[in-house]
């Protein structure tokens, strides 16, 4: 039993007779932050008062005097202007512990109506290699899958690869323009990556040349401008005026951002323009932008040649994102790229247009939305269709598929306005009652603040980040085991082994701890300390458990089928004992908003209240043989549940470190 939906249930009750709609109020029942105050506050009493118009203290009193708390928690006290506290009983908490030893779930219920949700993440183009961008998606969406289940829900992941876009039309021109034919046959993959890097750095230049002359004259306008203000500002005796200077300052930021923008321009162009192999590629292919455009229209219209060279590249393509996923622990039930779709994409424009939902404009086709000036367009003027058209045909069939009460989009906070366009689209198409969620997130940013990138301005490589992460836990490791005092105990097999474990766990862990929204600063020290909110500090408190039962000669499954008394003499047992039954309240709080960080934040808690718990409380050195196994069984509920909550979030476990 979960402590806090149980509290929720009981408040409900006695919120009954005072209150229609309790869900704002029991909101408000949290966590007590002072132990003095026992260990649960509901914080409703004056925000209820206010509402109804009545004395918050005394209405606190009527409540908690309806309340059923008996065998549960202690009598509830009512305290200051109307907070409500609760004490969970010592007899209870044993009791749920008791029952946890021998259960898979640790005693955290399964939903009592499980949805079926279908979970969109990671989505990487499948013709270039994953970047430091995808860590995020991939992290988030596959914990957030786990947890799901484990919470009892029915999940369909579904990876929408990027197998049929603009990038397939570049790397079709590069091989026909510049492949290295034994480069190639050698390895495929790394050519074809060489080959889009190629393209895609050639269309820049030229939409760069493009830009130049654009960008200077806005900034020359700028500066202009800003001379002006300071005339201006001058001649009317304004120069201290504050709205003056506001103005002002902001006139120089624009004019800071857009020099800056030229400059980064001019870096870029002549950096091909001083490499003789590249600047001799982009004089004789001009027009390239447009030839892979042309390329891309001929393998969506069925080229027989352009569509023999799809299908040769991409096997090898994915056979490459098969193995970073296996490498990160992550499966995929389906994997449905565009190309699945794309017959898919004609009949539901037509279908839209004769329903009223999409009308055409200007010789395109779009969905207008109220207040909204430009249409989320779902073909060109020329025919073609767009990532609308394609995301309304893959929820089509998501929806026919699976029958899902919930579709979460696990994408990068810049696609916020498609998705508001996209929901806005499928309540239209009838899909009232589906939840659609976009689960998104920040950027991974550099230590200069802005997003993490290689020396060349380019996404820093998913697989690069992978073994720099393993490197440096490799050292970590050897070091720590080189510093045992009975010498190293590891084998190099098992320091690899571990090392693999704790880099990976170590990104994916920095990426989840925070909150989705939020950027973050990429850094290997601080993911890889064995101290703080870190992966490698959870997975040190479930090594160091293990050690006490190694140490001791304890077979954990005897232990756990003898059942001995649990016993909560001292403040750090109860304190770890409670915490113990905060497993499923994390888990409920995860999967509320979709937010990973809050079950990191739950096992960071737990594994400080078990170091506290480690250093006031003897386990195999406890005072009686009854009191050892009652800390032992303490001890391994804490490792099963680090293990359990680690493993939702997609991150392995090592017994020694």
């Amino acid at each position: 039993m979960s402590i806090l939906p149980e509290l929720e249930r009981r408040f409900r009750r006695a919120l009954a007779p005072v209150e229609e709609d309790p869900d704002p109020l029991l909101a408000m029942i949290r966590r007590s932050q002072d132990p003095k105050f026992g260990d649960y506050q509901a914080n409703f009493a004056m925000a209820l008062g206010k509402k109804l118009g009545r004395d918050p203290r005394q209405l606190a009193a009527e409540v908690a005097g309806r309340l059923s708390v008996d065998g549960f928690c202690q009598p509830p006290e009512v305290a200051g202007p109307g907070f409500i506290n609760l004490r969970v009983r010592d007899d209870w908490i044993v009791d749920q512990l008791t029952a946890a030893i021998g259960d898979e779930r640790l005693g955290v219920p399964a939903a009592a109506e499980p949805k079926t949700y279908v979970v969109d993440f990671s989505a990487p183009n499948v013709a270039k290699p994953m970047h430091v961008g995808h860590i995020r998606s991939t992290s988030i969406g596959d914990a957030l899958a786990r947890t799901l289940r484990f919470a009892g829900h029915r999940v369909v992941t579904d990876n929408h690869i990027g197998d049929w876009g603009t990038q397939f039309g570049m790397i079709i021109y590069g091989y026909r323009n510049f492949c290295d034919g034994e480069a190639y046959g050698q390895n495929p993959v790394g050519e074809l990556s060489r080959l889009y890097q190629l393209v895609r750095r050639l269309i820049d230049y030229h939409a760069g040349k493009t830009r130049l002359a654009p960008l200077a004259e806005k900034l020359a306008g700028l500066e202009s401008r800003l001379a002006e203000m300071h005339a201006e500002a001058a001649a009317e005796g304004k120069t201290g005026d504050k709205r003056v200077k506001k103005a002002i300052h902001r006139q120089q930021k624009d004019i800071d951002e857009a020099r800056e923008e030229l400059g980064e321009l001019r870096a870029k162009l002549e950096a091909v323009e001083q490499d003789p192999e590249l600047s001799k590629l982009a004089a004789e292919h001009p027009r390239i932008g447009q030839s892979v455009l042309g390329e891309t229209s001929r393998l969506h219209a069925g080229d027989e040649e352009n569509r023999r060279l799809w299908r040769e590249f991409l096997p090898p393509c994915l056979a490459a994102l098969g193995a970073t996923y296996k490498r990160l622990g992550v499966a995929f039930d389906h994997t449905l790229g565009e190309s699945f779709y794309h017959q898919r994409l004609r009949p539901i424009v037509e279908e839209l247009i004769a329903a009223g939902i999409a009308r055409e404009s200007d010789g395109a086709v779009g969905i207008f939305f109220e207040g909204q000036d430009a249409p989320m367009l779902i073909r060109k003027k020329d025919g073609a269709f767009l990532y609308a058209t394609t995301d309304l045909a893959t929820l089509r069939y998501r929806v026919e598929a699976w029958q899902p009460d919930a579709i979460l989009y696990v994408v990068d906070f810049r696609q916020s306005l498609h998705f508001e366009n996209l929901f806005a689209a499928a309540r239209r198409m009838g899909y009232e009652r589906l939840e659609l969620k976009h689960v998104s997130f920040g950027t991974v940013l550099g230590e200069d603040g802005r997003p993490f990138k290689t020396r060349e301005g380019d996404a820093v490589g998913l697989e690069s980040l992978l073994d720099e992460a393993v490197a440096r836990a490799r050292k970590i490791v050897e070091e720590n085991d080189d510093a045992k005092p009975g010498g190293a105990e590891l084998s190099p097999s098992q320091r690899a082994r571990i090392a693999e474990t704790v880099g990976i766990a170590a990104l994916k862990y920095a990426d989840l701890s925070q909150n989705r929204d939020s950027d973050y600063v990429f850094s290997y020290d601080k993911m890889l300390a064995m101290n703080g909110n870190t992966a490698t500090y959870m997975q040190y408190a479930y090594a160091r458990v293990r050690s006490i039962f190694a140490k001791g000669g304890v077979d954990a499954e005897a232990l756990r089928a003898s059942r001995p008394p649990i016993f909560l003499n001292t403040p750090a047992e109860r304190d770890l004992a409670l915490e113990l039954l905060r497993f499923g309240e994390a888990v409920d709080y995860c999967l509320k908003d979709y937010r990973p960080n809050q079950l990191t934040s739950y096992l960071f808690e737990l594994a400080n209240c078990y170091s506290t718990f480690f250093e006031n409380c003897p386990v195999l050195k406890a005072e009686t043989p009854e009191l050892r196994q009652s800390r032992l069984v303490l001890c391994d509920l804490t490792a099963r549940t680090i293990q359990k909550g680690l493993g939702l979030l997609g991150i392995d476990v090592v017994e020694k470190m």
